[in-house]
Protein backbone atom coordinates (compact mmCIF):
# COMPACT_ATOMS: atom_id res chain seq x y z
CA UNK A 1 0.00 0.00 0.00
CA UNK A 2 1.40 3.40 -1.00
CA UNK A 3 0.46 6.64 0.78
CA UNK A 4 0.73 10.17 -0.55
CA UNK A 5 2.75 12.13 2.03
CA UNK A 6 3.99 15.22 0.17
CA UNK A 7 3.25 18.43 2.05
CA UNK A 8 1.39 21.35 0.47
CA UNK A 9 -0.17 24.66 1.49
CA UNK A 10 -3.68 23.55 0.59
CA UNK A 11 -5.37 20.14 0.36
CA UNK A 12 -8.51 19.58 -1.70
CA UNK A 13 -10.74 16.55 -1.20
CA UNK A 14 -13.55 16.00 -3.70
CA UNK A 15 -16.44 13.57 -3.30
CA UNK A 16 -17.00 13.10 -7.02
CA UNK A 17 -20.19 11.94 -8.73
CA UNK A 18 -21.43 11.92 -12.31
CA UNK A 19 -23.36 15.21 -12.07
CA UNK A 20 -22.22 16.83 -8.81
CA UNK A 21 -19.11 17.06 -6.66
CA UNK A 22 -18.59 18.23 -3.10
CA UNK A 23 -15.34 20.17 -2.75
CA UNK A 24 -13.50 20.67 0.53
CA UNK A 25 -10.23 22.60 0.84
CA UNK A 26 -8.24 22.83 4.07
CA UNK A 27 -5.05 24.79 4.61
CA UNK A 28 -1.76 23.68 6.12
CA UNK A 29 -3.03 24.54 9.63
CA UNK A 30 -6.06 22.27 9.22
CA UNK A 31 -8.64 25.06 8.84
CA UNK A 32 -11.45 24.55 6.32
CA UNK A 33 -11.32 27.40 3.81
CA UNK A 34 -13.83 26.07 1.26
CA UNK A 35 -16.67 23.56 1.57
CA UNK A 36 -19.12 23.66 -1.31
CA UNK A 37 -21.32 21.45 -3.47
CA UNK A 38 -21.26 22.18 -7.22
CA UNK A 39 -21.86 20.67 -10.64
CA UNK A 40 -19.11 18.60 -12.25
CA UNK A 41 -17.93 21.47 -14.43
CA UNK A 42 -14.19 22.18 -14.83
CA UNK A 43 -14.87 25.91 -15.13
CA UNK A 44 -16.76 25.97 -11.81
CA UNK A 45 -14.01 23.97 -10.13
CA UNK A 46 -11.32 26.29 -11.49
CA UNK A 47 -13.17 29.36 -10.18
CA UNK A 48 -13.70 27.78 -6.75
CA UNK A 49 -10.06 26.82 -6.18
CA UNK A 50 -8.54 29.97 -7.73
CA UNK A 51 -7.84 31.74 -4.37
CA UNK A 52 -6.04 28.61 -3.11
CA UNK A 53 -4.39 27.57 -6.37
CA UNK A 54 -0.83 28.08 -5.15
CA UNK A 55 0.64 24.79 -3.90
CA UNK A 56 -2.65 22.88 -4.05
CA UNK A 57 -3.14 19.10 -4.32
CA UNK A 58 -6.45 17.46 -5.32
CA UNK A 59 -7.62 13.99 -4.34
CA UNK A 60 -10.69 11.93 -5.30
CA UNK A 61 -11.74 8.38 -4.59
CA UNK A 62 -11.18 5.83 -7.35
CA UNK A 63 -14.64 5.62 -8.95
CA UNK A 64 -15.65 5.51 -12.62
CA UNK A 65 -15.82 9.32 -12.90
CA UNK A 66 -12.18 10.14 -12.15
CA UNK A 67 -10.82 10.27 -15.73
CA UNK A 68 -11.82 13.83 -16.58
CA UNK A 69 -10.58 15.41 -13.35
CA UNK A 70 -7.22 13.59 -13.58
CA UNK A 71 -6.75 14.89 -17.13
CA UNK A 72 -7.83 18.39 -16.08
CA UNK A 73 -5.33 18.43 -13.19
CA UNK A 74 -2.58 17.25 -15.54
CA UNK A 75 -3.42 20.02 -17.99
CA UNK A 76 -3.50 22.66 -15.25
CA UNK A 77 -0.31 21.44 -13.57
CA UNK A 78 -2.06 20.53 -10.29
CA UNK A 79 -0.85 17.45 -8.36
CA UNK A 80 -3.53 14.75 -8.41
CA UNK A 81 -3.95 11.83 -6.01
CA UNK A 82 -6.28 8.93 -6.77
CA UNK A 83 -7.44 7.26 -3.55
CA UNK A 84 -7.81 3.49 -3.45
CA UNK A 85 -11.50 2.89 -2.75
CA UNK A 86 -11.00 -0.46 -0.97
CA UNK A 87 -8.48 0.99 1.48
CA UNK A 88 -10.21 4.27 2.39
CA UNK A 89 -11.96 2.82 5.42
CA UNK A 90 -12.16 6.18 7.17
CA UNK A 91 -14.73 7.24 4.58
CA UNK A 92 -16.85 4.11 4.52
CA UNK A 93 -16.71 3.24 8.23
CA UNK A 94 -18.13 6.41 9.74
CA UNK A 95 -21.39 6.50 11.71
CA UNK A 96 -22.75 9.27 9.50
CA UNK A 97 -21.98 9.42 5.81
CA UNK A 98 -22.80 12.02 3.18
CA UNK A 99 -21.01 13.96 0.46
CA UNK A 100 -20.07 16.84 2.76
CA UNK A 101 -18.49 14.54 5.36
CA UNK A 102 -16.78 12.38 2.74
CA UNK A 103 -15.12 15.33 0.98
CA UNK A 104 -13.71 16.63 4.27
CA UNK A 105 -12.43 13.18 5.22
CA UNK A 106 -10.61 12.91 1.91
CA UNK A 107 -9.01 16.32 2.44
CA UNK A 108 -7.91 15.49 5.99
CA UNK A 109 -6.56 12.09 5.01
CA UNK A 110 -4.62 13.87 2.28
CA UNK A 111 -3.16 16.38 4.73
CA UNK A 112 -2.20 13.62 7.17
CA UNK A 113 -0.44 11.65 4.45
CA UNK A 114 -2.90 8.80 4.87
CA UNK A 115 -4.51 8.59 1.42
CA UNK A 116 -3.83 5.08 0.05
CA UNK A 117 -2.95 5.63 -3.58
CA UNK A 118 -4.40 3.88 -6.60
CA UNK A 119 -2.62 4.17 -9.94
CA UNK A 120 -3.92 7.08 -11.99
CA UNK A 121 -3.48 5.54 -15.43
CA UNK A 122 -2.11 8.20 -17.84
CA UNK A 123 -4.33 9.38 -20.68
CA UNK A 124 -1.89 8.35 -23.43
CA UNK A 125 -2.81 4.65 -23.31
CA UNK A 126 -5.91 4.67 -21.12
CA UNK A 127 -8.51 4.69 -23.90
CA UNK A 128 -6.81 1.77 -25.65
CA UNK A 129 -6.71 -0.17 -22.39
CA UNK A 130 -10.45 0.39 -21.94
CA UNK A 131 -11.09 -0.66 -25.53
CA UNK A 132 -9.12 -3.85 -24.91
CA UNK A 133 -11.20 -4.53 -21.81
CA UNK A 134 -14.31 -4.03 -23.92
CA UNK A 135 -12.96 -6.57 -26.39
CA UNK A 136 -12.69 -9.10 -23.55
CA UNK A 137 -16.33 -8.41 -22.67
CA UNK A 138 -17.51 -9.13 -26.21
CA UNK A 139 -15.30 -12.23 -26.49
CA UNK A 140 -16.94 -13.60 -23.35
CA UNK A 141 -20.37 -12.86 -24.79
CA UNK A 142 -19.40 -14.87 -27.88
CA UNK A 143 -18.27 -17.78 -25.70
CA UNK A 144 -21.56 -17.60 -23.78
CA UNK A 145 -23.53 -17.88 -27.04
CA UNK A 146 -21.50 -20.90 -28.14
CA UNK A 147 -22.07 -22.53 -24.75
CA UNK A 148 -25.81 -21.85 -25.07
CA UNK A 149 -25.96 -23.75 -28.38
CA UNK A 150 -24.07 -26.68 -26.90
CA UNK A 151 -26.33 -26.71 -23.85
CA UNK A 152 -29.39 -26.68 -26.09
CA UNK A 153 -28.14 -29.88 -27.75
CA UNK A 154 -27.97 -31.53 -24.33
CA UNK A 155 -31.28 -30.02 -23.26
CA UNK A 156 -33.14 -31.83 -26.05
CA UNK A 157 -30.92 -34.95 -25.89
CA UNK A 158 -29.84 -34.58 -29.51
CA UNK A 159 -26.78 -36.25 -31.06
CA UNK A 160 -23.48 -34.38 -30.56
CA UNK A 161 -22.78 -31.66 -33.10
CA UNK A 162 -19.43 -33.14 -34.06
CA UNK A 163 -17.97 -29.78 -35.12
CA UNK A 164 -16.16 -26.84 -33.53
CA UNK A 165 -18.55 -23.94 -33.11
CA UNK A 166 -15.64 -21.52 -32.91
CA UNK A 167 -14.98 -21.85 -36.64
CA UNK A 168 -17.44 -20.20 -39.03
CA UNK A 169 -17.18 -22.88 -41.73
CA UNK A 170 -18.29 -25.52 -39.20
CA UNK A 171 -21.38 -23.51 -38.19
CA UNK A 172 -23.08 -23.45 -41.60
CA UNK A 173 -25.38 -26.45 -41.04
CA UNK A 174 -25.74 -26.24 -37.27
CA UNK A 175 -29.31 -24.90 -37.28
CA UNK A 176 -30.56 -27.94 -39.23
CA UNK A 177 -29.45 -30.12 -36.34
CA UNK A 178 -32.50 -28.96 -34.34
CA UNK A 179 -35.85 -30.39 -35.59
CA UNK A 180 -38.10 -28.04 -33.61
CA UNK A 181 -38.59 -24.84 -35.72
CA UNK A 182 -38.74 -22.55 -32.68
CA UNK A 183 -35.58 -24.02 -31.20
CA UNK A 184 -33.96 -23.73 -34.63
CA UNK A 185 -34.91 -20.05 -34.75
CA UNK A 186 -33.31 -19.51 -31.34
CA UNK A 187 -30.10 -21.21 -32.46
CA UNK A 188 -30.04 -19.21 -35.70
CA UNK A 189 -30.30 -16.04 -33.64
CA UNK A 190 -27.28 -17.12 -31.58
CA UNK A 191 -25.35 -17.97 -34.75
CA UNK A 192 -26.12 -14.61 -36.35
CA UNK A 193 -24.87 -12.75 -33.29
CA UNK A 194 -21.73 -14.94 -33.18
CA UNK A 195 -21.03 -14.15 -36.86
CA UNK A 196 -21.44 -10.43 -36.19
CA UNK A 197 -19.17 -10.57 -33.13
CA UNK A 198 -16.56 -12.49 -35.11
CA UNK A 199 -16.37 -9.74 -37.70
CA UNK A 200 -16.28 -6.94 -35.15
CA UNK A 201 -13.63 -8.70 -33.05
CA UNK A 202 -11.47 -9.37 -36.11
CA UNK A 203 -11.36 -5.68 -37.04
CA UNK A 204 -10.98 -4.56 -33.43
CA UNK A 205 -8.10 -6.92 -32.68
CA UNK A 206 -6.12 -5.73 -35.70
CA UNK A 207 -6.66 -2.11 -34.67
CA UNK A 208 -5.50 -2.91 -31.14
CA UNK A 209 -2.34 -4.61 -32.42
CA UNK A 210 -1.53 -1.56 -34.55
CA UNK A 211 -1.97 0.73 -31.54
CA UNK A 212 0.16 -1.53 -29.31
CA UNK A 213 3.00 -1.34 -31.81
CA UNK A 214 2.78 2.45 -31.72
CA UNK A 215 2.62 2.72 -27.92
CA UNK A 216 5.38 0.22 -27.05
CA UNK A 217 6.37 -2.12 -29.87
CA UNK A 218 9.43 -3.35 -27.99
CA UNK A 219 7.50 -4.57 -24.93
CA UNK A 220 4.78 -6.06 -27.13
CA UNK A 221 7.26 -8.17 -29.12
CA UNK A 222 9.15 -9.17 -25.95
CA UNK A 223 5.94 -10.57 -24.45
CA UNK A 224 5.26 -12.50 -27.65
CA UNK A 225 8.51 -14.45 -27.13
CA UNK A 226 6.89 -16.36 -24.25
CA UNK A 227 5.36 -19.63 -25.52
CA UNK A 228 1.57 -19.49 -25.20
CA UNK A 229 1.31 -15.71 -25.08
CA UNK A 230 -0.28 -14.55 -28.32
CA UNK A 231 -1.22 -11.07 -29.39
CA UNK A 232 -4.29 -10.75 -27.12
CA UNK A 233 -2.57 -11.82 -23.91
CA UNK A 234 0.47 -9.74 -24.83
CA UNK A 235 -1.71 -6.66 -25.23
CA UNK A 236 -3.61 -7.30 -21.98
CA UNK A 237 -0.35 -7.59 -20.04
CA UNK A 238 1.17 -4.58 -21.80
CA UNK A 239 -1.76 -2.23 -21.25
CA UNK A 240 -2.64 -3.32 -17.73
CA UNK A 241 0.95 -2.83 -16.58
CA UNK A 242 1.56 0.42 -18.51
CA UNK A 243 4.98 1.25 -16.97
CA UNK A 244 6.83 -1.60 -15.26
CA UNK A 245 8.88 1.04 -13.45
CA UNK A 246 5.94 1.84 -11.19
CA UNK A 247 6.66 -1.42 -9.36
CA UNK A 248 9.90 -0.94 -7.38
CA UNK A 249 10.09 -4.61 -6.42
CA UNK A 250 9.17 -7.96 -7.91
CA UNK A 251 6.99 -8.71 -4.89
CA UNK A 252 4.87 -5.64 -5.47
CA UNK A 253 4.32 -6.64 -9.09
CA UNK A 254 3.22 -10.22 -8.44
CA UNK A 255 0.99 -9.00 -5.63
CA UNK A 256 -0.65 -6.49 -7.99
CA UNK A 257 -1.21 -9.37 -10.45
CA UNK A 258 -2.95 -11.41 -7.70
CA UNK A 259 -0.35 -14.14 -8.08
CA UNK A 260 0.48 -14.46 -4.36
CA UNK A 261 -1.53 -15.12 -1.22
CA UNK A 262 -1.38 -12.64 1.65
CA UNK A 263 -1.26 -14.09 5.18
CA UNK A 264 -3.41 -12.74 7.97
CA UNK A 265 -1.32 -12.83 11.10
CA UNK A 266 -1.61 -11.46 14.62
CA UNK A 267 0.51 -12.17 17.72
CA UNK A 268 2.52 -14.65 15.71
CA UNK A 269 -0.54 -16.70 14.78
CA UNK A 270 -1.67 -17.17 11.20
CA UNK A 271 -5.40 -16.89 10.52
CA UNK A 272 -5.67 -17.76 6.84
CA UNK A 273 -5.40 -15.50 3.84
CA UNK A 274 -7.02 -12.24 2.72
CA UNK A 275 -6.98 -9.68 -0.06
CA UNK A 276 -7.78 -12.12 -2.87
CA UNK A 277 -9.65 -9.44 -4.81
CA UNK A 278 -7.15 -6.64 -4.27
CA UNK A 279 -5.05 -6.15 -7.38
CA UNK A 280 -5.61 -6.31 -11.12
CA UNK A 281 -8.16 -8.94 -12.17
CA UNK A 282 -7.18 -8.67 -15.85
CA UNK A 283 -3.53 -9.51 -15.15
CA UNK A 284 -4.60 -12.43 -12.96
CA UNK A 285 -6.72 -13.73 -15.85
CA UNK A 286 -3.95 -13.16 -18.41
CA UNK A 287 -1.27 -15.04 -16.47
CA UNK A 288 -3.69 -17.87 -15.62
CA UNK A 289 -4.50 -18.26 -19.32
CA UNK A 290 -0.81 -18.01 -20.21
CA UNK A 291 0.02 -20.82 -17.78
CA UNK A 292 -2.41 -23.20 -19.50
CA UNK A 293 -1.31 -22.21 -23.02
CA UNK A 294 2.36 -22.46 -22.03
CA UNK A 295 1.91 -26.22 -21.58
CA UNK A 296 0.56 -26.86 -25.09
CA UNK A 297 3.16 -28.70 -27.17
CA UNK A 298 5.73 -28.20 -24.42
CA UNK A 299 6.72 -31.65 -23.00
CA UNK A 300 9.43 -30.32 -20.60
CA UNK A 301 6.95 -27.88 -19.05
CA UNK A 302 4.26 -30.55 -18.85
CA UNK A 303 6.67 -32.85 -17.04
CA UNK A 304 7.63 -30.10 -14.59
CA UNK A 305 3.99 -29.24 -13.86
CA UNK A 306 3.15 -32.93 -13.37
CA UNK A 307 5.92 -33.09 -10.79
CA UNK A 308 4.46 -30.04 -9.02
CA UNK A 309 0.95 -31.49 -9.26
CA UNK A 310 2.01 -34.71 -7.55
CA UNK A 311 3.16 -32.62 -4.60
CA UNK A 312 0.62 -29.76 -4.51
CA UNK A 313 -2.30 -30.79 -6.72
CA UNK A 314 -3.11 -29.70 -10.27
CA UNK A 315 -4.72 -26.37 -9.41
CA UNK A 316 -1.83 -25.16 -7.26
CA UNK A 317 0.68 -26.42 -9.81
CA UNK A 318 -0.89 -24.18 -12.47
CA UNK A 319 -0.92 -21.29 -9.99
CA UNK A 320 2.80 -21.78 -9.38
CA UNK A 321 3.41 -21.74 -13.14
CA UNK A 322 1.36 -18.54 -13.51
CA UNK A 323 3.39 -16.99 -10.67
CA UNK A 324 6.66 -17.96 -12.36
CA UNK A 325 5.47 -16.44 -15.64
CA UNK A 326 4.63 -13.22 -13.82
CA UNK A 327 8.13 -13.08 -12.35
CA UNK A 328 9.62 -13.75 -15.79
CA UNK A 329 7.59 -10.91 -17.35
CA UNK A 330 8.78 -8.48 -14.65
CA UNK A 331 12.44 -9.32 -15.34
CA UNK A 332 11.96 -9.26 -19.12
CA UNK A 333 10.33 -5.83 -19.16
CA UNK A 334 12.84 -4.34 -16.74
CA UNK A 335 15.88 -5.65 -18.59
CA UNK A 336 14.25 -5.48 -22.05
CA UNK A 337 15.34 -9.05 -22.74
CA UNK A 338 13.41 -11.81 -24.57
CA UNK A 339 12.16 -14.93 -22.81
CA UNK A 340 14.88 -17.43 -21.85
CA UNK A 341 13.19 -20.85 -21.91
CA UNK A 342 16.14 -22.77 -20.44
CA UNK A 343 16.53 -20.37 -17.54
CA UNK A 344 12.79 -20.36 -16.91
CA UNK A 345 12.55 -24.15 -16.77
CA UNK A 346 15.22 -24.20 -14.07
CA UNK A 347 12.83 -22.24 -11.82
CA UNK A 348 10.08 -24.89 -11.97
Amino acid sequence: MRFYNTTHQHYCGIDLHAKTMYVCIINHDGDTVLHRNMKTDPALLAAAIEPYREDLVISVECLFTWYWIADWCSKEGIPFVLGHALYMKAIHGGKAKNDRIDSEKIARLLKAGMVPQAYAYPARMRATRDLLRRRIHFARQRADLIAHIQNTVSQYNLPPLGVRLGRKKDRLEIAEHFPDPVVRQMVELDLNVIDHLDEQLRVLEQDLVNQAKVHDAGAYHLLRTIPGIGRILAMVILYEIDDIGRFPTLGQFVSYCRLVKCHRESAGKKAGYSGKKIGNAYLKWAFSEAAVLFLRGNPPAQKAVQRLASKHGKGKALSILAHRLGRAVYVMLNKRQPFDAARFMNTL
